[in-house]
């Protein structure tokens, strides 16, 4: 399974695109535009278990670092202000990373 299997090639690239520059990504805007926050419980959670390399059912802080990278190989890492602003949003119960119930909450919401 791929990011592309449930998102659009031009909304991954519209969202990518937005967050160029360092210091300018935005979780909530991010999934506006790539039209995650439009899809099913079902289809978050395919894109969290992607999102999950290690595949131990949470995203941690490394794991965030390459986040646009699963989105679009060839873009950037998350500077270490997202990662943690990210972290901070997501992370509903403080243990220093992100499960499928609070990715999807964050997505949905």
């Amino acid at each position: 399974m791929s990011i592309s299997s449930v998102l659009s090639a031009d909304a991954i690239d519209s969202a990518i695109k937005d967050c160029q520059a360092p210091d300018s990504f935005c979780a909530k805007k991010f999934f506006q535009l790539c039209g995650l926050s439009k899809k099913s419980p079902q289809d978050v959670k395919k894109i969290f278990a992607i999102l999950d390399n290690d595949k131990d059912g949470f995203i941690e802080e490394a794991e965030l670092k390459c986040f646009l990278q699963k989105f679009c190989p060839g873009a950037r890492v998350l500077t270490d202000k997202e990662t943690k602003a990210f972290m901070s949003v997501a992370d509903d119960d403080n243990d220093g990373r992100v499960g499928a119930e609070e990715f999807q909450a964050m997505v949905l919401s």
